[in-house]
């Protein structure tokens, strides 16, 4: 034989053999490099999909903050004492919840630091002034000038069926009340009731473009010490004066398993205040319509929780753990309630009326 037929030959063969192998290694590499995209793209729900694709389309200026909730704010240079690891601020209270959620009391923040962070936020405050209850209007924003959020941006969301009657004061720059005329209703359970729906509706119509956060409060109250951005949070909750110190037995829960608003006796984590929560304008939006949904759904099985939207809002936080938790100083009724030596100050207060008086007009 030809020694270079023999060397052709042999050069042809390693030749097929060497792409062959190159065809073999393209495949595979291709094959396994698919397995974890389509094992992910399985392990996603539709939801996810939903999610993924808003995320991808969604495109943040820095305009819109409120879209990038956890951001995370540059502090300037700033002087404050040091936080002491071995030294509590507070060791006669509970300052976090189980789930890590921080408990607001005297002593446990630095409004001066706080203020920095939450320099560019505005936030907006939900009152209800609905009939007689528009009397309280005045005391209401003059304390709220003094003492709520001092020094940051505050639109002031006032419900009424009577916009002649709400008051002109003097308000600090960058605040302002707006008046929303809502309809009245004739039972004031209604009212309180239907507090959720009109929330939610007006979240979605325009509080989301408008401000960053909302502090949903009673009207029947005064400021007499600071509330600042403290108690901003995604969701934060407010311990009610009656019950902070109770078990959860002794909670004023819906009981009554057919409606939505049912605590079973061994559940419950804290039982929280009607008259003062709050949090970033989509969260909000979510327990307010949650809310409004399981009381329409108990309207229609002939059924009214005990406390009414109080009932549902406690309901809702159990199952949405809130993610700050406001301690009584920041809701008290100083003539049903003997002031303890753990509450340093007394920031939200009842304001003394006659309640059969007001809620029959």
């Amino acid at each position: 034989m030809d020694p270079r037929d023999f060397w052709g030959n042999r050069t042809k063969s390693c030749l097929c053999l060497i792409l062959l192998f190159a065809v073999l290694l393209g495949f595979y590499s291709n094959v396994f490099s698919l397995i974890p995209r389509r094992q992910t793209e399985k392990s996603q729900s539709p939801e996810a999909h939903h999610v993924q694709g808003q995320r991808e389309s969604l495109t943040l200026s820095e305009g819109d903050g409120h879209l990038d909730s956890c951001r995370i704010p540059e502090v300037p240079r700033l002087l404050y004492p040091k936080a002491q690891l071995l030294k509590p601020s507070r060791v006669d209270v509970l300052v976090m919840t189980p789930w890590f959620a921080p408990v607001v009391w005297e002593g446990t923040f630095d409004s001066a630091l706080l203020d920095v962070q939450f320099r560019n936020t505005t936030i907006g405050l939900t009152v209800f002034a609905i009939k007689k209850y528009v009397v309280f209007l005045r005391l209401f924003l003059e304390t709220a000038e003094k003492y709520f959020m001092v020094g940051h941006k505050v639109i002031y969301y006032v419900f009424t069926d009577r916009p002649a009657d709400v008051p002109q004061i003097a308000l600090q720059d960058g605040r302002q009340v707006v008046v929303l005329h809502v309809g009245n209703y004739r039972r004031w359970q209604d009212i309180s009731m239907h507090r959720m729906e009109m929330i939610s509706n007006f979240s979605r119509q325009r509080f989301l473009r408008e401000v960053d956060y909302l502090v949903c409060l009673y009207v029947d109250m005064k400021f007499s010490d600071h509330v600042g951005v403290e108690i901003l949070a995604p969701l934060f909750g407010t311990l009610h004066p009656g019950f902070y110190a109770a078990d959860r037995q002794s909670f004023t829960y819906e009981r009554r398993p057919l409606s939505r608003a049912y605590i079973p006796r061994d559940e419950g984590d804290f039982y929280y205040a009607g008259g003062f929560f709050g949090g970033s304008v989509p969260e909000v939006y979510r327990l307010t319509t949650a809310c409004h949904q399981a009381m329409t759904a108990d309207q229609a099985q002939g059924i009214e929780a005990v406390w009414h939207d109080e009932s549902h809002l406690n309901r809702y936080l159990l199952s949405h753990k809130p993610s700050k938790v406001l301690s009584p100083e920041y809701l008290w009724d100083e003539q049903m309630l003997q002031r303890p030596p753990l509450l340093r100050k007394l920031r939200y207060v009842a304001v003394p009326m006659n309640h059969t008086e007001i809620r029959s007009r």
